[in-house]
């Protein structure tokens, strides 16, 4: 069944029984296995609040997935009682992610993460994106987060309001990017994309997630916002999407 609030190439499906299901296929392999991968290692720590693979056809990087009931919280109206109560239950359900695969702090995640964004600072030079004095302050960026250890976790990765299901339980999708990585990335996005403008939304989170950034930490995230731009300005030019452009750029202005 098609439904145009599905992204491309993700079907609605329904059994006899009224069942619903999800088929979702990857047009890049190396998605399917990371997705794939996290269900079948990580999805345990977040059992009652992820779907369940059901079927797989590993040649057309398809997955079949159980349904979580439940309003996609980007649909939610701005600043009501239910979006901020989404937010809280964000921040419980992937407090428990966090908790249950912390690794000790160490600098080798801030080097990895380092190399990346000098990565996307050089694809976005040779695009002719970023000027003299941006390439400066996003390459100090990039040496902060090298000389900075940084607790370890799975995170997510995409951990934004239209990965999110809002119901009886709190439910959560979308696993193509999750990996091992720093712990306070995870809150990267939302930080960047909707916090600044309703700081109660970031407050009804951490009540939820048990763990309040320190000062050290909030500054980190800062750094990560380095990553935030430079990414949006790379793929909106790449993708043709001058509305990811305008963010990078947006995130970009705040680092000066």
């Amino acid at each position: 069944m098609h439904d145009p609030t599905l992204p491309p190439r993700v079907l609605r499906l329904v059994n006899a029984e009224g069942n619903e299901f999800f088929a979702k296929q990857h047009s890049q392999r190396d998605r399917y296995t990371r997705e794939l991968h996290s269900y079948l290692a990580w999805g345990s720590h977040l059992s009652g609040h992820i779907p369940r693979v059901v079927g797989r056809q590993d040649q057309t990087c398809t997955l079949l997935l159980t349904a979580v009931p439940g309003v996609r919280t980007d649909t939610l109206a701005p600043g009501s009682p239910e979006e901020e109560q989404a937010h809280y239950e964000a921040g419980r359900v992937l407090g428990k992610l966090h908790h249950a695969t912390s690794a000790p702090r160490t600098g080798a995640v801030g080097t990895e993460l380092a190399q990346r964004l000098r990565d996307w600072i050089a694809r976005a030079d040779v695009a002719g994106l970023i000027a003299q004095d941006q390439r400066h302050r996003l390459s100090h960026s990039a040496d902060a987060l090298a000389n900075t250890p940084m607790d370890g976790a799975v995170c997510h990765l995409d951990y934004q309001p239209r990965n999110w299901l809002l119901g009886d339980v709190f439910g959560l999708c979308d696993f193509e990017h999750m990996r091992r990585d720093a712990r306070i990335r995870d809150f990267a996005r939302l930080e960047f994309r909707r916090w600044q403008a309703a700081p109660n939304l970031r407050t009804a989170f951490f009540a939820g997630y048990g763990q309040p950034l320190s000062d050290t930490e909030q500054r980190l995230l800062e750094s990560f916002g380095a990553i935030e731009a430079v990414t949006a300005l790379v793929r909106g030019h790449e993708q043709d999407d001058p509305a990811l452009s305008t963010h990078g750029r947006t995130v970009l202005a705040r680092l000066s």
